[in-house]
């Protein structure tokens, strides 16, 4: 795998860790009573929302709450054997990387669309904010598809490459 194929990577482990931080830390907050989440959790979610007046978590349209248990039962789990997977260069990761790649782009679109199309102030911002993750499920889906699989392990390569660089 090439230099390209190290940086697909390096941007997908970060993705991958992101999303298997944010979740079960934030988004189950949609889906939660306030009383059993810590409350300095509590605190950054409003915050969040209050501050983006991001209002899919404002106002909690049923798409939206859908689209968040989805996440929480088969995007976030994905992430976690993703982040594994890539790091201990597993055979099954292309696949599990293309299914990771798919669910994320889908829902992400649907969350973007709904906010160009919608009247709401700070509504382009916000979709500013969620395309990335566009991009990011389709970088996967590419990386499912078309990066061959790796003999070495990504965390042996990531720590010769740190080494050749000092």
């Amino acid at each position: 795998m090439g230099f390209i194929g190290k940086v697909v990577d390096v941007i997908l482990l970060l993705t991958f860790l992101s999303m298997s931080l944010v979740p079960p830390l934030l988004d189950a907050q949609a889906l939660l009573p306030e009383s059993v989440v810590p409350d300095v959790l509590v605190r950054l979610y409003k915050w969040y929302t209050v501050e983006h007046q991001d209002y899919l978590l404002l106002e909690q349209p049923a798409f939206f709450m859908a689209l968040m248990k989805l996440e929480l039962v088969f995007t976030w789990p994905l992430a976690v054997i993703n982040l594994y997977g890539l790091l201990n260069s597993k055979p099954w990761f292309k696949s599990t990387c293309l299914i990771f790649g798919s669910a994320l782009l889908t829902s992400t679109t649907a969350m973007v669309g709904d906010m160009l199309g919608s009247q709401k102030p700070m509504a382009d911002k916000l979709a500013m904010m969620y395309s990335p993750f566009i991009a990011l499920g389709f970088l996967a889906v590419l990386r499912g598809l078309l990066l061959p699989s790796t003999k070495a392990s990504f965390a042996n390569g990531l720590t010769s490459a740190l080494k050749k660089r000092v």
